[in-house]
């Protein structure tokens, strides 16, 4: 059944494709098949990290983006990460209330993903869902996090090209200058550009970037928007477009890629290690050394060594 997606995802089957980014969400040994398969066909997307604050206009900036590059004649896939439901486990915003004008586009194709208690705003299963994005042809790749929180360095090792949102009349000047989110920015959206203190917002986000401007080649643009009303967009995504060029151009996109492929093959070994380990572990053992921590009787990095040694 997995090959069989797997020929109807490549002829551009969106039944097909959304079926299959369903089960890699579920994680079984048949999507692990179909992502194998689908490999050879990857790395021709342009993949755009967007993130932010809650209440930036993320999804309204992606939604106006996405139609700019369809009058380019570019196709789009997008991944919307969302909280998750406490009902139901999936995502608490659907595809079409989110973006509801790109509805029926041949061009788009949508898709909501539960975070599922995954840190740093991406989805456990987001980078495996933009491959098979990537492997059906989308020439644009636009991944949205949840943004709950701060932590979300976690989409610069799946994005090519990361947006970070600011909108002005958030408490603080600047939300991402705490989480050091400005390091993973390549450009910075002021949106909502028409509401009192943008100018401040922008002013604010030079300064902090200037003072790290030595460390890097490339210069953030700081771009402003009012995404409500479609007006800098166009901007925004010929600053893409410029980025784009600047990581071939420059071969920084060879060693991003080998970066993200170094941190995923690292992710994946402990996964597989630690999930080896454990089913040689005799029952009980981890509970037991458990309640020897609680009792204060062996540290916790004793008591894994303890653990490793009794296996090894």
């Amino acid at each position: 059944m997995s090959m069989e997606l797997v020929e109807k995802v490549l002829a551009g089957d969106r039944l097909a494709l959304a079926r299959l980014v369903s089960r890699i969400e579920n994680n079984g040994a048949e999507a692990r098949a179909a992502l194998a398969a689908l490999y050879p066909y990857t790395g021709r997307a342009h993949r755009v990290g967007v993130t932010g604050a809650p209440g930036t206009g993320k999804s309204t900036l992606v939604n106006e983006m996405a139609k700019v590059w369809r009058r380019q004649g570019q196709t789009v896939g997008i991944v919307a990460v969302d909280p998750t439901s406490p009902f139901s486990g999936g995502a608490l915003l659907g595809d079409r209330i989110r973006m509801r004008d790109l509805a029926g586009d041949p061009g788009v194709f949508i898709r909501s993903m539960a975070t599922r208690g995954s840190l740093g705003g991406l989805a456990r299963a987001t980078g495996d869902a933009v491959k098979v994005l990537d492997a059906a042809g989308f020439d644009i790749v636009l991944i949205e996090t949840v943004g709950a929180g701060q932590s979300e360095v976690d989409i610069a090792r799946t994005a090519h090209t990361v947006l970070v949102v600011e909108a002005p009349g958030f408490g603080d000047d600047v939300q991402a200058i705490k989480a050091g989110i400005l390091e993973i920015a390549d450009i910075l959206v002021v949106n909502k550009a028409d509401q009192p203190g943008a100018e401040h917002t922008a002013r604010t986000l030079r300064a902090m970037l200037d003072l790290g401007q030595a460390r890097r080649s490339w210069h953030p643009p700081i771009l402003k928007t009012v995404a409500t009303e479609g007006q800098g967009v166009a901007a925004v995504v010929e600053a893409v477009t410029q980025h784009r060029a600047y990581l071939e151009t420059s071969g920084e996109l060879a060693r991003q890629e080998r970066e993200r492929v170094t941190a995923e093959l690292h992710h994946l070994l402990r996964e597989a290690l630690v999930a080896r380990w454990l089913r040689q572990i005799p029952d009980g053992q981890v509970d037991a050394a458990i309640e020897r921590i609680l009792a204060r009787e062996v540290d916790p990095h004793t008591a894994v060594e303890e653990l490793i040694a009794s296996v090894s």
